[in-house]
This record gives C-alpha cells, structure tokens and sequence, in this order.
C-alpha cells in the first residue's frame, strides 16, 4: 500500500485557499465541516450501528453530517454523490459503491471538488484495473477501507464444518457485488480445503440464491434452497445488511427446522446472543461497523489539510472482523460494542489527530480484547 502524506498542521489565522487541480483546500481553523454519507440504509441492522458510530464520532469532533440512503440501487448510489454534492459537503463516504459506480462518483467528486473514500469496499486492481487507475489519479479520492473478505468466509464455513455440517446452502444479495464476490470465494476454499483433506467426509456447497437486501428475499432464498435440499443442515445468507439474515432464520424456524439447519453470516444481529443460546444461530462475524469511522476520519483529514497528495497513491485501510461462535463469545462482544461504543469522544478526536499509518494501525487493532483494555484505563 503506497501512502503519501503531508502532516501540514494549519494555524487558525490561515484564509481559504485552493490549488487548482491538486486536490488540496487549506481551512481555517474554525471553518464549519460537513461530511456526506452514501450508504445503502441507515436504519436496518448495520447500517444504523454505522450511523451511530458516525454521529457520535461527528458530535466529538463539531462535524455536520448528512445521510442519502440509497437502497443499493445503481443510479440512486451515483445520484447520492451528486446530492450530497450539491448539498455543500466537503466530503463524502460511500458503501455500497461497484467499481463501475465509483467510476462516475470520482468523476463527480473531482468536478465538485468534494473528497470521497468507500468503506466496507475497495475498487478491484485486478478487475477493475481502468477504474481503479482512475481512483489512483484522482486528488479527491482518498482511499478504501474494507474487510479480507475471501478470509471470512472461510473462517465462516470452517465453523460450520466443526460443528458437523456438510450441506451448505449459500444465499448471496446482489450479483456482482465486490464484497459478495470475495466472501464467495472464501466459502469455496474453505469447502475445498476440507474436502481435500477428509476425501471420506466430503462437505458440499450450492450455488447461490439471490435474496436482494430484503428479509422477505432472504426467506425465499431459504424456502429455495431448503426444498431443493432435504438433506440441508446449514445455511449462509452471505450478507446484505442484516435483513435477508433475519428472513433466512424466520423461513428455518417455520419449517420447524432450528437446530437442525445451522446458520452463520456477517452481521451482527442485536438478539445474537439469544440467537446463539437457543441454536438459531451457530456462528456470525462481524462488530464491523467501525469500518465507515475509518473512512469519515480519512476523508476528515483530508478535508482539513492534514491528510494531502493523493494523486498517485491508493489508500487503503484494512479492518478486522471478529468472529462469534458461542454464547460466551457474544457474550464478552455486547459488553464493549452493544452496550457501549468501543471508543470514547476523546479517543474520536484523539483518532482524528493520527498520521495515516497511525489511523491505519488503529483500525487495525480492534477487537474486544482492545477495546476491554482501553475501556479498563
């Protein structure tokens, strides 16, 4: 990852001024910030935990924020960045965002001279090469922050095969999508490496049924896949949110298969803990939603002057799930990120004074037992 950053701290007498073409806009000190969010809801599962974290992180630091849900439609998600655009922000971050849409929120975050950075995304060097040189070029495109998601879904799948599972229904949201694309791959390593290694216990995996973002499209994914599979015994609704999640479980319990079809996702859900006493739930990953802190302080930076240069560069910020397969698991991940946020208003604007390596390292080094020991200070 190439980062080039000038740490130029501005003293609070500075006037306003922009260099043409470089992407840099020099503040004063007290100039009011207003920061854009594109975001596919802010109200279901996780979209309203990244909402909260946002907020409270823009309250610590004196930051207007303005939200634009636009439901993973395409041009909505491109009309977004126009609107927030038009609104005044000086900066925008974006989830869900395809490569070939970040094509044309480039274009108009450069028209606009308006900073932008995805989070829970990253554009695609290797499919996407044109639109990700394009990102690389840009001065107003200030990076990514995304999960390892070929990683999850390993991790995923091997917590079913540990829990004996072997017939594994795959229900994906939108074809296409980056983040779906590389947690599939996941899901079919894992299976794989657990067949080349048990060549007398062979696991199988189906071919994925699309459920949207919708609980009622993650029910008929489930209905689907359960008749075409009597011998089913777990189920992964890969993500979308939360909501096929929540669909895919009410389907199980219906056909009064709890327990009997063991399910794991991404996403938290608020009852996980319930979920996992009473086995509708075997496993989840996720106490993600502080990926889009990591782009809102990315693009706050930038903002503010302190971050610069990015013409040439791509940034990325690389952020951890955690992994949850037990009562006790929830149980430790609840007290330090569902009763509480895993950071405090200083540590938001202690956060929001560190280089980019720093604030790299910082995303990086989440996890319940860190936020624990910060909480225990």
């Amino acid at each position: 990852m190439k980062k080039k950053l000038l740490g130029a701290m501005l003293a609070a007498s500075m006037v306003v001024t922009s260099f043409a073409g470089t992407g840099f806009t020099a503040m004063a000190a007290d100039e009011p910030i207003k920061i854009g969010v594109s975001i596919w809801s802010s109200t279901d599962v996780l979209g309203s935990q990244c909402k909260w974290v946002i907020d409270e992180a823009a309250a610590a630091l004196g930051v207007e924020v303005q939200y634009v849900d636009q439901g993973h439609v395409s041009e909505d998600v491109t009309a977004s960045v126009e609107t927030l655009a038009a609104a005044g922000c000086q900066g925008i971050i974006i989830c869900n965002s395809a490569d070939t849409e970040m094509q044309s929120a480039i274009a108009t975050a450069q028209q606009n001279e308006v900073y932008i950075a995805q989070f829970f995304r990253v554009i695609s060097e290797e499919n996407s090469s044109d639109i990700y040189e394009l990102a690389k070029a840009s001065p107003y495109y200030v990076g990514a922050v995304h999960e390892n998601e070929p990683e999850n879904g390993e991790k995923l799948v091997d917590i079913l095969l540990e829990k004996g599972c072997r017939n594994i229904g795959l229900i994906g949201w939108e074809q296409g999508d980056a983040t779906w694309l590389g947690r599939w791959q996941g899901y079919q390593a894992g299976v794989e490496k657990w067949n080349a290694e048990h060549p007398d216990d062979q696991a199988t995996l189906s071919e994925p049924q699309y459920a949207g973002t919708t609980s009622e499209g993650g029910a008929k994914a489930a209905n689907a896949l359960m008749s075409a599979d009597p011998t089913l015994d777990a189920l992964i609704p890969a993500g979308g949110g939360g909501e096929p999640l929540q669909g895919a479980i009410s389907a199980v319990e219906a056909a009064g298969k709890t327990g009997e079809i063991s399910i794991v996702s991404t996403d938290f859900l608020p009852d996980l803990g319930e979920r996992l006493e009473n086995g509708s739930m075997a496993g989840e990953s996720g106490g993600h939603y502080c990926d889009p802190l990591f782009a809102f302080m990315m693009v706050y930076n930038a903002v503010k002057g302190n971050y610069t240069d990015f013409a040439g560069t791509f940034n990325e910020i690389n952020f951890p799930y955690l992994y949850v397969s037990s009562p006790e698991d929830y149980k430790a991940y609840e007290q330090y990120f569902v009763d509480q946020l895993p950071y405090t208003a200083d540590e938001f604007k202690a956060m929001a004074d560190q280089s980019l390596e720093e604030l790299t390292a910082t995303a990086a080094a989440l996890s319940i037992e860190d936020a624990a020991a910060r909480a225990a200070k």
